[in-house]
């Protein structure tokens, strides 16, 4: 278009420049309204599309593409709150920050941040939300996603995954027997523990089994 628009407009130049030199009625006429023509085209076309316009819009499409894997979240009796760092988001163009609901997740989609494209999905929530419920808000620094809850209740945590794990470990250490129990906390706390850690539940264990050995204690551990 822009190569057509050139061609157009030197032609207009060439018509303009015949008809200043004519000087013969009938040939004045056919480049009068040759002349009226090529403006009438000229008129017609397109604005050709400014360069960082087509560059930001080229951009947005394509580009580095960052999961977000931070956030922060809160609920209340209707709502359950997901709050997203991201400097500068509220600058972008609305558009520009989509989040597409179900009824167990939702996708956020924030393009052009500073040159990158940032993304999050959340599967499996906890319970259903209300697709035409849920909505997401623009603040300073930050996108808020409000996840509608189908029904006004507590939630736990935020996904099925998250339940499982904390029942897996819950059921660890939650035994009929309390020595188990601790046996088992002590075993992770070790295993997970720095060299200070573990130093500090042996001497617990050495101590605890010499004052089973003296009959001070019943053995607990």
């Amino acid at each position: 278009r822009l190569l057509s628009l050139k061609q157009l407009q030197r032609d207009l130049e060439e018509v303009k420049e015949l008809l200043a030199k004519a000087t013969r009625k009938r040939l004045r006429d056919v480049l009068t309204t040759e002349k009226h023509k090529l403006e009438l085209e000229i008129k017609n076309q397109p604005p050709p599309k400014p360069k960082d316009a087509a560059e930001e819009e080229k951009s947005s499409l394509g580009g580095y593409t960052v999961k977000i894997n931070n956030y922060g979240w809160d609920q209340s009796d209707k709502f359950i709150k997901i709050y997203i760092s991201l400097n500068g988001v509220q600058k972008l163009p609305a558009e520009n920050v989509q989040v597409n609901f179900t009824e167990r997740s939702f996708d956020l989609l924030v393009k052009n941040l500073n040159e990158k494209n940032y993304t999050m999905t959340f599967n499996n929530l906890l319970k259903p939300i209300s697709v035409e419920g849920s909505s997401r808000k623009i603040k300073t620094d930050m996108v808020l996603v409000m996840c509608r809850k189908k029904r006004e209740e507590k939630w736990e945590c935020l996904t099925q995954v998250e339940k499982e794990s904390k029942e897996k470990e819950k059921a660890a250490y939650d035994t009929s027997d309390p020595s188990e129990g601790l046996m088992n906390l002590l075993k992770k706390m070790y295993a997970e523990g720095d060299d200070e850690m573990k130093r500090t539940i042996n001497k617990a264990w050495v101590e605890s089994r010499e004052k089973q050995s003296k009959g001070d204690i019943p053995m607990d551990i």
